[in-house]
């Protein structure tokens, strides 16, 4: 008699296999190229170049992740790091003043639905989910002048998940 058990372990194995790393686990630093990044990333949701040749990957991981990350490719074409950019330190380097741009290149992409204009006040939000350093399941928006597309201001919250808290790791 054979075991079928076996099949469908196999196929999600193989499916699984298909997926795209959520993280880039297992990329290395000066070894990887800009092609294994996308090879088990995926495609970026954006990119850029910056002025000393190197060129930044963005990869939101929302709306029900926490993460975006950033894979840094140095100019020799090698990946320089990883690091998942929705976190405190890099939320505290948004003044008012900035550009849309500038924004965008230090956090990444907001999720869009989640993008709203407020007519009022004349100001377009953005928002992103993310894990706070407690640990809580946070939102952050961004409110630009919709005038200019310079930063107002930006607000932190935790999410509101009805009983208890949200816990996010």
């Amino acid at each position: 008699m054979k075991s079928t058990t076996l099949l469908p372990a196999a196929l999600a194995a193989l499916l699984l296999s298909g997926c795209a790393s959520y993280d880039g686990a297992g990329l290395r630093p000066g070894v990887a190229t800009e092609h294994d990044v996308v090879g088990l990333m995926g495609q970026p949701a954006m990119s850029w170049g910056t002025a000393d040749g190197a060129r930044v990957l963005a990869y939101p991981r929302g709306p029900e992740g926490y993460q975006t990350y950033f894979a840094a490719i140095a100019p020799d074409g090698k990946l320089a790091g990883i690091t998942n950019v929705l976190t405190d330190k890099h939320f505290t380097r948004i003044q008012p003043g900035m550009s849309k741009t500038q924004v965008l290149h230090l956090i990444g992409p907001p999720y869009a639905p989640w993008t709203a204009y407020f007519k009022a006040r004349d100001e377009l939000v953005w928002e992103w989910r993310y894990c706070s350093a407690l640990k809580e399941a946070s939102y952050f928006d961004v409110l630009f002048d919709a005038s200019t597309g310079k930063v107002r201001s930006t607000q932190s919250r935790v999410q509101n998940c009805g009983r208890g808290e949200c816990w996010c790791s």
